[in-house]
């Protein structure tokens, strides 16, 4: 090859690695965070703060969102989805030492749920797939815990 192919080639080929680096980097683009629905049959009054809550932290009302997702947390302390609120809610207020238990708990009570788990809000507490089992205390069943042995 020519020096002058040869530069060419080169150039081509450092194109080519940069349009596909930046088509890598658009499809990896993090989904915005939002508070989700709680699940069929918990109690009215839990699913009105979460709309309320929902409303707030989309509007980045965050201590607003923070407080009516503490209320729904404890109208509903066996939601996996309240719990998952509050702690967006917590983390979007930078209170991360409160946030990592919440999210901790809305994955200990909602093991099957693939948008708890594969939130990237989780990430930074723990990876799911490393989870260990966690027997319950009350029930003797086993799920998974992201926060590795019984609390």
């Amino acid at each position: 090859m020519e020096r002058g192919g040869a530069v060419k080639y080169l150039s081509l080929l450092g194109v080519a690695f940069l349009l596909v680096g930046a088509v890598a980097c658009s499809w990896s683009k993090a989904k915005p965070l939002v508070p989700l629905a709680l699940e069929p049959g918990v109690k009215a009054q839990a699913v009105t703060l979460t709309e309320q809550g929902t409303q707030a932290y989309q509007a980045r009302q965050f201590d607003d969102a923070k407080n009516y997702f503490s209320q729904a947390v404890a109208a509903a302390p066996q939601s996996g989805p309240a719990h998952y609120n509050y702690a967006l809610a917590l983390n979007a207020l930078g209170d991360q030492e409160h946030a990592r238990p919440q999210f901790m708990e809305a994955a200990d009570l909602a093991p099957g749920d693939k948008v708890i788990w594969d939130s990237p809000a989780l990430r930074p507490f723990g990876d799911p797939k490393s989870a260990k089992v966690f027997k319950g205390p009350l029930t003797g069943t086993s799920r998974p815990s992201m926060g590795g042995g019984p609390r």
